[in-house]
């Protein structure tokens, strides 16, 4: 399976609470919330869309609590995301649960680079990263990352979490889609390509 790290992020990178001022208040962060004014049609379509390409969830557990509390209790028919997120197989990566109550579940002991490099070899299309920055921060600086989907929002919060705030090495990226919405989010898709490539400049004439 390909792994896929999907996020929201403001233009300054933080990946902190973008549904709710009271989503993720750890570390006294008080701006959640920043993504929900310039959401609209295109959002839900698009990411709806990219749901439709999982073939399971891989969340850390702070990320896969939440969930588990929030998303079973979303009764609302018309919703686009309520019936996958619901019954698409869940890997949660942890070593202080031992089971998972958002069935169906599967708990991930252990190194998460090994027993999710495992898990990425299996058949199957895409194994979706929502939330779970600090996983997928750490699955991206290792290279089990294949794509990055990123939904920029256009404000700057100021603090708290980012999500590629220190990867522990460069990570190489190719543009493979981009879409703006009339509220003004960027929908960008990255292929991992490896390591980040670097270069002297030369001046103009190197490109021409």
């Amino acid at each position: 399976m390909k792994i896929v790290l999907t996020q929201f992020v403001t233009l300054d990178g933080v990946s902190q609470g973008p549904g709710s001022p009271t989503e993720d208040t750890s570390d006294d962060f008080t701006r959640g919330g920043w993504l929900v004014p310039y959401l609209d049609e295109v959002f839900v379509r698009r990411t709806s869309d990219w749901l439709g390409l999982a073939d399971g969830l891989l969340l850390g557990r702070r990320t896969y609590e939440a969930f588990a509390r929030d998303w079973p209790q979303i009764t609302d028919p018309d919703d686009p995301f309520t019936e996958r997120m619901n019954s698409l197989p869940k890997y949660v990566v942890t070593n202080t649960l031992t089971e998972g109550s958002w069935h169906p579940t599967t708990v991930l002991h252990g190194d998460p680079i090994h027993t999710v490099g495992e898990l990425k070899t299996q058949p199957g299309r895409e194994l979706q990263i929502h939330g779970s920055a600090r996983l997928g921060k750490a699955l991206l600086s290792a290279g089990l990352v294949d794509t990055l989907r990123l939904v920029v929002a256009p404000t700057v919060a100021g603090s708290g979490r980012r999500l590629l705030d220190h990867p522990n090495a460069p990570v190489g990226l190719r543009l493979v889609h981009h879409e703006a919405t009339a509220k003004g989010l960027l929908l960008l898709e990255y292929e991992h390509v490896g390591a980040a490539p670097v270069a002297e400049y030369a001046g103009m004439t190197a490109f021409v």
